[in-house]
């Protein structure tokens, strides 16, 4: 409507102008005139004035209606009602377009923000590689993941583990695979899938990280649990019998032997007997009682959680697994800092925990000339409280680091197994992790993060 108003009234405007012209094309021919002609100029002078100016308003306001959609300038107006005939509809349909320019930038906007804001909160780490090597972090996940540690090229994953960076320079899209991922002190076990996407021209590699330690630990833990159950139930229905009928015969064998005083021979094979039966009975009272002791692990209560100072931990632990300490010469040396540090732990559960480890560094540091041990705590740079036990022993060799907390393992000669199973089982309890390594004085290093 507004563009056949516009053509209409330009149109009139060139129609009057070529009048004017034709008259004064008969002026100059017809002699006598040339005030009518003068005159008739000047009006020819007029209309071309008014047309360019008429085309003029209207390219004026077209270019501020291209400026303001270029720039996303919705502020601006077009109220041309004072500018003559077909502007006003020319101004409101300016304005107009502008409008639905607005809702829909405001709807993509609002949309760009929504898929941010999912983004962020994405439980799973999520980065980007690009072509040369840059690597852009987007949510929140993939910063606690990394924490303090600057992460802005390929390289600098190198911080994380040589084995990390080499899994991540050489993804295969599509593809999934596990790698262990150590920052802070922690290794986490990560599965690492990408995809590559095309944006722009441009290539990228966007990488999801999903830390799956607690569920593998989880389900590692829940196999171990129910073998050990189905084993122990299988191992007492078997051996409880055993047990009876050992003490039965021996008691037997016993009587009859009383019963035969006069035949020496027989007296003495029926010793045998008799003593046979014991060492039985004796050894399944021992099968018994180690069998007993597996059924610890499938029953550990849930921990009841309570704020405790590290002090007061330590202080009731060494109370308890040190009083021989001083006269086998044993030096223990306690740090905490701060000396304030506070931990939520079920007291129980931990202070069995730490003797249990204190007992160990004891057994490692018989032989040992000047035996140390080392009992501290802290806090690493995630916040997460950390209790170290370490000793100046043998230490634990690196083949058997990772089997030493499988029930069942055992490196003493009258171990059961159970101690390191048990400490894990309860680390992962409290939602911590238990792990060995070496320590400064030269030994073995337990390193417990709640």
């Amino acid at each position: 409507m507004v563009s056949k108003r516009f053509a209409i009234f330009l149109a009139l405007r060139f129609g009057l102008l070529v009048l004017t012209l034709l008259a004064l094309t008969i002026l100059f021919t017809v002699p006598g005139y040339h005030a009518a002609t003068l005159l008739t100029l000047g009006l020819i002078v007029v209309q071309i004035v008014e047309v360019l100016r008429f085309i003029a308003k209207t390219n004026r306001e077209l270019v501020r209606f291209l400026d303001a959609a270029r720039h996303a300038d919705f502020s601006q107006r077009f109220d041309l009602d004072n500018m003559g005939a077909g502007f006003a509809e020319l101004g409101l349909a300016f304005t107009d377009i502008l409008k639905r320019f607005q809702q829909i930038r405001a709807s993509q906007e609002y949309e760009l923000r929504h898929l941010k804001a999912m983004v962020e909160h994405v439980p799973v780490p999520l980065i980007s590689i690009h072509q040369q090597g840059e690597v852009t972090i987007w949510n929140n996940s993939a910063k606690r993941l990394f924490g303090t540690h600057h992460v802005s090229q390929l390289a600098d994953f190198k911080q994380f583990g040589d084995e990390f960076a080499k899994q991540v320079s050489h993804l295969v899209p599509g593809e999934r695979s596990l790698v262990v991922f150590s920052v802070d002190g922690m290794d986490h076990q990560l599965a690492i899938s990408a995809t590559q996407i095309l944006y722009a021209g441009r290539q990228e590699m966007l990488v999801s990280m999903q830390d799956i330690q607690s569920e593998l630990d989880s389900a590692q833990l829940q196999a171990w649990q129910e073998l050990v159950r189905v084993l122990t139930h299988e191992i007492m229905n078997s051996i409880t019998p055993i047990a009876s009928l050992a003490k039965t015969a021996a008691e037997l064998a016993q009587y009859a032997r009383q019963k035969v005083q006069g035949d020496q021979e027989l007296a003495a094979q029926l010793a045998d007997v008799c003593d046979a039966s014991e060492t039985v009975a004796r050894r399944s009272d021992g099968l018994t009682q180690f069998v007993g002791s597996y059924r610890r692990l499938t029953r550990l209560p849930i921990p009841n959680k309570q704020r405790i100072y590290i002090s007061e931990l330590f202080g009731q632990v060494t109370k308890l697994a040190t009083q021989e300490w001083t006269e086998k010469g044993i030096s223990l040396t306690m740090q905490i800092q701060p000396q304030n540090l506070q931990v939520e732990v079920d007291q129980g559960m931990v202070e069995q925990v730490l003797i249990n480890l204190l007992q160990n560094a004891e057994q490692a540091l018989q032989a040992i000339q000047q035996p140390q041990v080392v009992l501290s705590a802290s806090l690493n740079l995630r916040g997460h409280v950390v209790i170290e036990v370490g000793d100046n022993g043998m230490g634990v060799a690196e083949d058997i680091s990772r089997k030493i907390f499988v029930p069942f393992y055992t490196t003493k000669r009258e171990g059961s197994g159970v101690g390191l199973a048990l400490t894990r089982q309860v680390m992962m309890s409290h939602g911590g992790s238990v792990k060995v390594g070496k320590s400064e004085l030269g030994g073995a290093l337990f390193t417990l993060v709640f």
